[in-house]
């Protein structure tokens, strides 16, 4: 079945309060354009050089319409029997996500989780530079993961005003989640990536983005039950 324009929520991500000057895309189409983007990419890197909306629709399942409709909000047109230019296309929506502006941040928890995103230097190609670490656990203070240094959570203040981070990655178990993420504001930083279980909460403009990776593991459990 073809992706439609109303949502179901299996990714949850907010914004609160947060002025932007991008234009305000519904959160479907917000949640598309990445797809978008990573198929352009895979037909510039193989040559092609025009991409119709068709021709991405058959590749990710969603209607041609629909993707139109996607680009034309970010002022994004295509030519009568051309399509888009790939290059242009991909220019643009890659700065409309912000992926071409380099967004400094910081890992809350640096175990299992917090220590593999510290790791991925693959995040650099979608703009997140991640710059320290922080933990309290001694172990771990004081040491470096991949590149990244980790220090105790009671530096982060201080590191913040050095390093200008804006994003803190909230990986830490979910009974600290909210005192983190607290924490983590009154630091400074103005936006939340959050990976625990727990919808933490957080003041107007404050940017907060939710992955839940075990919330979409029992959808996986309970589809796979279906069969």
């Amino acid at each position: 079945m073809k992706e439609q324009s109303k949502h179901t929520t299996e990714n949850s991500e907010e914004m609160h309060g947060q002025e932007q000057s991008r234009p305000q895309l519904p959160e479907p189409s917000l949640r598309r354009l990445p797809w978008y983007l990573a198929y352009i990419e895979i037909l510039r890197d193989s040559g092609v050089v025009t991409v119709s909306s068709t021709q991405i629709s058959r590749a990710l399942n969603v209607d041609a319409s629909q993707i139109a409709k996607d680009l034309s909000l970010l002022d994004i047109k295509g030519k009568t029997r051309i399509g888009y230019e790939i290059d242009d296309l991909a220019c643009a929506l890659s700065e409309f996500l912000g992926f071409r502006t380099t967004h400094k941040a910081f890992v809350m928890g640096c175990g299992s989780l917090g220590g593999s995103l510290m790791r991925d230097k693959g995040l650099s190609n979608y703009g997140l530079e991640i710059v320290c670490g922080f933990d309290t656990n001694p172990e771990l203070v004081g040491s470096q993961i991949g590149d990244v240094p980790v220090r105790h959570i009671s530096e982060m203040p201080k590191c913040q005003k050095e390093m200008g981070a804006s994003i803190g990655i909230l990986t830490v178990p979910a009974d600290k989640a909210q005192e983190s993420a607290d924490y983590m504001v009154a630091a400074g930083l103005t936006g939340i990536w959050n990976f625990t279980p727990y919808r933490i909460r957080v003041r107007n403009g404050i940017a907060k983005a939710n992955t839940q990776i075990y919330a979409h593991l029992a959808l996986l459990y309970n589809r796979l039950e279906s069969f």
